[in-house]
């Protein structure tokens, strides 16, 4: 664990050190007051439409058939007696980060209540497979006046520890208003946010919200510095790791499916690749990259998992429009033919146990500009030799240090022509293919260690006091 250090850090750039105006006294308190004023006020009024857009989104099945009236802070089960903890993550990736934590939490207090909100159902889908027995899970409510003091005032939480970025100021300020304790845990903000939050207007606001926090755990020096550059109080910031790498050590499994096994003995003689976490948009990139590949390995087999199932379907339903042969996982389409060269994932939750299957994964987001990347530990944790694009965001800091653990951790590559090189290189040559396996599977094991135990340790030092 490492305190927060100077903001003359050689990490920071001499654009953001001076992009943040700079506030100070209770002049800078009372405007983020002000600011935050008007925010309430604006999602009181505006909490009527908000209603409406969830039943919208009901209908089109992103919210929950019939839990969707937990996002206004509708309780579906009573709470216990006791202290409880709450976790907060909007997303699937959030979510299996907050998971280590969470099972620390649940081992060591076990007298704890502890309650995990999520925002998306596809993440809720997955994550309930993974929370321990006892874990109660709810919707995440809106930032409404309205929905926060009903959420609240049912759950009463002891402490709340929000993951990544979630800075809602209705949430925070009534939270701080109760004397609720908070934690950000792999505290990050992108470029495009914190310049964002360092406007004239919103600088005040922020700084206002982050000084309510106990403790912010960023997920590198560079987050850490932007989070002091927005004002947040030194000595909460503290470094403890990046909660993703320990994702793949507390993963619930029970073990590889049949029909992962299946699908095993039916690429055991080609070779394969896997392109995970597509993107709408980057389907054309991998599918340029596998045509190319098939003139030098007729052999080989592509492995597409989109970001969401859908466009899965969408994607093969394209490919067989133009007369290609697909195999579709949701359907338990088998790979019958050598014709038969494309594998397209649309189910949910089975990522890790699809590594296991090909021995070199391309981390897609991270192909179009705009994308920020998607975890790369996941795919070095199962031993494949890891590949991604340039277009990384937040991820970028994971990228670097895996790097300087071992260059043959991770290959980076900027055009679809890097890709098809980077990907023809490992298919062609198996020791070359071992050496970067066995880089990323080392780099990960080292990285990984002792994060969960640095992160608990300040937890029960900012957090907990004894609780």
């Amino acid at each position: 664990m490492k305190k927060a250090t100077p903001l003359n850090e050689s990490t920071v750039k001499r654009k953001e050190l001076t992009s943040a105006p700079s506030y100070s006294g209770g002049g800078a308190m009372e405007l983020g007051v002000f600011v935050y004023r008007l925010y309430r006020a604006l999602t009181y009024g505006v909490s009527p439409l908000l209603h409406l857009h969830i039943r919208w989104r009901r209908l089109r099945g992103l919210e929950h058939c019939r839990r969707w009236p937990e996002r206004f802070g509708h309780p579906s089960a009573v709470r216990p007696p006791g202290s409880l903890v709450w976790f907060h993550a909007v997303s699937l990736g959030e979510g299996m980060a907050a998971i280590p934590v969470i099972r620390r939490c649940n081992e060591t207090k076990p007298d704890l209540t502890i309650l995990m909100t999520t925002t998306t159902v596809s993440a809720f889908e997955v994550i309930k497979n993974q929370l321990p027995v006892g874990v109660l899970h709810q919707f995440a409510p809106l930032d409404t006046p309205v929905a926060i003091d009903r959420f609240l005032g049912h759950w009463k939480p002891n402490a709340i520890i929000i993951m990544e970025n979630e800075l809602w100021p209705n949430l925070i300020m009534a939270a701080s208003g109760l004397l609720i304790p908070l934690a950000m845990l792999n505290a990050r903000m992108s470029t495009k946010s914190f310049n964002r939050w360092s406007s004239p207007l919103l600088l005040p606001l922020v700084s206002l919200l982050l000084s309510k926090f106990s403790l912010i755990a960023p997920l590198s020096t560079l987050q850490g510095m932007h989070f002091q550059l927005l004002h947040a109080p030194p000595f909460v910031i503290n470094y403890s790791g990046d909660l993703k790498y320990v994702v793949n050590k507390f993963h619930v499994s029970s073990g590889t499916s049949e029909s992962i096994r299946d699908l095993k003995v039916e690429l055991s003689e080609m070779k394969v690749w896997i392109a995970s976490s597509i993107h709408r948009g980057e389907e054309e990139v991998i599918l340029g990259v596998h045509n190319m590949l098939l003139e030098s390995h007729p052999d080989s087999v592509v492995i597409i998992v989109p970001r969401h199932p859908h466009h899965g379907q969408q994607i093969a339903h394209k490919l067989r429009k133009h007369g290609h042969s697909v195999a579709l996982r949701s359907q338990n389409e088998k790979l019958t033919s050598r014709k038969t060269n494309i594998y397209v994932v649309d189910t949910l939750g089975e990522l890790r146990e699809l590594y296991s299957v090909a021995p070199i994964a391309v981390i897609g987001g991270s192909f179009i500009p705009g994308l920020t990347g998607h975890n790369l530990s996941e795919a070095a944790a199962a031993g494949c030799a890891v590949i991604t694009g340039c277009h990384v965001g937040h991820f970028s800091h994971m990228v670097k240090v895996m790097q300087q653990s071992n260059p043959l951790s991770v290959t980076q590559v900027s055009t679809k022509l890097e890709l098809k090189e980077a990907v023809d290189l490992l298919l062609s040559n198996p020791e070359i293919l071992e050496t970067h396996q066995r880089a990323s599977k080392e780099v990960y094991e080292s990285l990984s260690s002792c994060i969960i135990t640095n992160i608990w340790n300040l937890l029960n030092l900012h957090i907990f006091r004894g609780k």
